[in-house]
């Protein structure tokens, strides 16, 4: 079984900005693959289904970016799934480039608060992640400011392709071939 959490902040006022590019790969996963995002559970909406052989949860934690860890370590636990091998969190990041992807097995939070609460929560950096680059804030802005707001059309189309990069990226990790989806996407 494998988790594959989309990193987000819920609401309305946040839908496809910069900092919720993980829920929108999960939207375009469960729409490929049928799974309906339904269920309210682990601080987080959820839908269970199939990615080729592979039970899949996916998870939109609703907790606020900052407090992601929460909502992960919640599903984490009751799954009992080993985050080293089962569990897979999608994410912005600011130093890539609009359409880019980047795909790592493990590392640090590399200052994404996201990322470090989950860390923390979960008890491991062994996990793996896919990063959706968003670009770097222009000079003089604040980085809230800029992770919270949108995308012009130009990067946003170039975005929507990285989220189907994303997709195969995420098929190769779930049927064990981590190192092909680093080949073909990094």
């Amino acid at each position: 079984m494998y988790i594959i959490a989309g990193l987000g902040n819920p609401g309305k006022k946040y839908e496809h900005t910069r900092h919720n590019v993980g829920f929108d790969v999960m939207d375009v996963l469960a729409e490929k693959y049928n799974i309906r995002m339904d269920e309210k559970k682990y601080k987080a909406i959820c839908g269970k289904g199939m990615i080729g052989s592979e039970k899949v949860v996916l998870v939109k934690p609703q907790t606020f970016m900052n407090l992601s860890g929460e909502s992960i370590a919640e599903a984490v636990n009751f799954y009992k799934v080993d985050p080293a091998s089962e569990l897979l969190v999608i994410f912005d990041d600011i130093s890539l480039a609009p359409g880019r992807i980047r795909i790592r097995k493990k590392g640090s939070a590399g200052g994404h608060n996201g990322i470090k609460n989950i860390i923390a929560q979960v008890g491991t950096e062994q996990f793996a992640r896919i990063k959706v680059g968003v670009g770097e804030k222009p000079q003089g802005w604040d980085l809230a400011d800029h992770v919270l707001g949108h995308m012009d059309k130009a990067d946003r189309k170039l975005a929507e392709e990285a989220f189907l990069d994303a997709v195969s990226a995420v098929e190769l990790i779930v049927d064990g071939k981590i190192e092909q989806a680093m080949n073909d996407y990094n």
